[in-house]
């Protein structure tokens, strides 16, 4: 349920950004459309409500500070606003993630990885998303990686 709400809430801060949808939008649609829903076929996973709102409100409530740490891990070239909307929202998550819960770095880290996986099963993303997540756990918690 932990990993279904990392993934959901990366789908949701990409929603939030690609249609300009508000938090609470966003959120109730997930919350009453998404989680265990039947869409097509398709029987979607339940989630970890308490941990996708974290997720979601700390993403948004830190934004710029996640920005910045993702930026500071980027090649110069390449700033947050350059790279691929969702290893943006994903970034994003992961960052909110770090600051705002006791979940140890290398474990956020490991978990994001995997929704890279989900979202690129065929690219190089998930080794960016590792290299990346690595340089920013180490920005936030350094104390983690003695």
């Amino acid at each position: 349920m932990r990993s279904a709400a990392r993934l959901f809430a990366t789908q949701a801060l990409f929603q939030m950004e690609a249609a300009d949808a508000t938090l609470a939008d966003v959120q109730e649609e997930f919350e009453t459309h998404r989680f265990g829903a039947e869409i097509d076929g398709d029987t979607y996973a339940e989630a970890d409500l308490d941990l996708f709102r974290t997720i979601l409100h700390g993403a948004v409530d830190r934004q710029a500070r996640i920005d910045r740490l993702t930026d500071a891990a980027l090649v110069e070239k390449w700033p947050i606003a350059r790279i691929d909307p969702t290893l943006r929202a994903l970034f994003r998550a992961a960052g909110a993630e770090m600051l705002t819960t006791e979940v140890p770095p290398r474990v956020a880290i490991n978990e994001y990885v995997d929704v890279a996986k989900a979202f690129f099963p065929d690219g190089r993303e998930p080794k960016f998303v590792n290299a990346v997540l690595d340089h920013m756990a180490r920005e936030m918690h350094p104390e983690a990686f003695t």
